[in-house]
């Protein structure tokens, strides 16, 4: 991979946004990336799984909420785009619109939503647009058509996307492969743990998107803090591969 998203700076954020270099308003490290939903959150609001989250050291939160209404998810949109806004992107998924509405830093889309370069006019050059993909063609494919980063998955088996769980494992081979053949970051997702989510990182992920394991965790903030340092322990064995 050529591109780190950790190694970006504040002021080179800055610099690209006004030079229009699509994505540059994240400037942000992926290495521990929160997908909400309320109904995987042991009783408690999204707002206060993202609050903990956000104290244990998230680095992007996606505004998910499968199952609830555009206006739930607008208004809880801007609840969180308030908890995030000082330190931590916020992207949602699917909608482009809500994105927009709600002033969030981007958008992640899955084969059903708009294509990238739609959700580009919309978004314009400074948003983050993130592509949903489990092979080498389409990874390629959405890096062409404009994708700041790919979520490539499911990883590991999930019970918490929507795909048959008994078939949903594309493995960590999967992960080094479109990390070799895709020039943009890879956010891994499916049934990452802190047990697994290194295994992830050093097949080539920059980061790990979780949905359980942080929404179903006892203390919200140390499974934050245990993620992020499973992806530590990743980058450490893939720098001690390349060495």
């Amino acid at each position: 991979m050529s591109v780190v998203i950790a190694a970006i700076s504040a002021t080179r954020a800055e610099s690209d946004i006004a030079e229009g270099v699509p994505g540059a308003a994240m400037g942000s490290d992926f290495g521990v990336y929160l997908v909400t939903q309320a109904s995987l959150s042991a009783g408690r609001s999204t707002a206060e799984v993202v609050a903990a989250a956000v104290e244990g050291g998230v680095d992007v939160v996606q505004l998910r909420e499968k199952g609830t209404t555009a206006r739930h998810r607008h208004e809880l949109g801007r609840e969180l785009r308030d908890l995030t806004a000082a330190d931590v992107p916020l992207l949602v998924n699917d909608r482009a619109d809500l994105a927009l509405a709600v002033g969030a830093d981007g958008v992640h889309l899955g084969d059903e939503d708009l294509p990238v370069p739609a959700a580009r006019e919309l978004l314009g050059p400074e948003a983050t647009i993130g592509r949903s993909v489990s092979t080498v063609p389409a990874a390629e494919a959405a890096v062409a058509a404009g994708a700041d980063y790919l979520g490539v998955g499911a990883v590991f088996r999930t019970d918490s996307k929507d795909v048959d769980p008994d078939g949903s494992e594309v493995g960590v081979e999967r992960v080094r492969a479109i990390a070799d053949a895709a020039d943009a970051p890879i956010v891994a997702i499916g049934g990452i743990t802190p047990e697994n989510a290194a295994d992830a990182v050093a097949a080539g992920a920059d980061g790990v998107a979780v949905i359980t394991a942080i929404t179903g965790a006892d203390d919200v903030a140390a499974a934050t803090r245990a993620l992020g340092e499973a992806v530590e322990r990743g980058r450490e064995r893939r720098a001690d591969d390349r060495a």
